[in-house]
């Protein structure tokens, strides 16, 4: 995995993770209009670009999560493709979404994997990289 770094003029940092021929790239976005931190959550927005940088097409099948809060309690999230699709990436294509998630700490930290399948008919998991949820001006970095 590499580490994060910062798109130019943003404060969001970009997390990117490489499997074989296929990126994963996540930007997150802190969403104060839809947390209500007296009731005990949080709720951030992360868009997702996952990009074929190989010859072969690839078929993203079904997804796993690991969402961690700041108090290490950790809940997956496993189901078919992204937002109701089940995207195919030609060489050279990409794919992007956008989706959420909230949380009952001010921090934590979301990763996973992508079930990909070849044309082949191989399959394979891409990581999703760690990345943090953490409030602006909060410390970076995963628990």
């Amino acid at each position: 995995m590499r580490r994060p770094s910062r798109r130019k003029n943003q404060d969001s940092p970009v997390y990117e993770a490489r499997t074989r021929d296929v990126l994963v790239r996540v930007i997150v976005s802190y969403l104060p209009q839809e947390s209500l931190p007296e009731e005990g959550k949080w709720v951030w927005a992360y868009m997702v670009e996952i990009e074929n940088h190989g010859t072969e097409t690839v078929s993203l099948v079904t997804r796993h999560w690991r969402i961690t809060d700041a108090l290490n309690r950790t809940e997956a999230v496993d189901g078919p493709g992204v937002v109701g699709e089940q995207p195919i990436l030609k060489a050279r294509e990409a794919f992007r979404y956008t989706s959420g998630t909230s949380l009952p700490t001010p921090s934590g930290t979301m990763s996973g994997t992508y079930s990909m399948v070849l044309d082949s008919g191989e399959q394979f998991e891409a990581q999703i990289p760690e990345f943090s949820l953490h409030l602006p001006g909060a410390a970076r970095k995963a628990h």
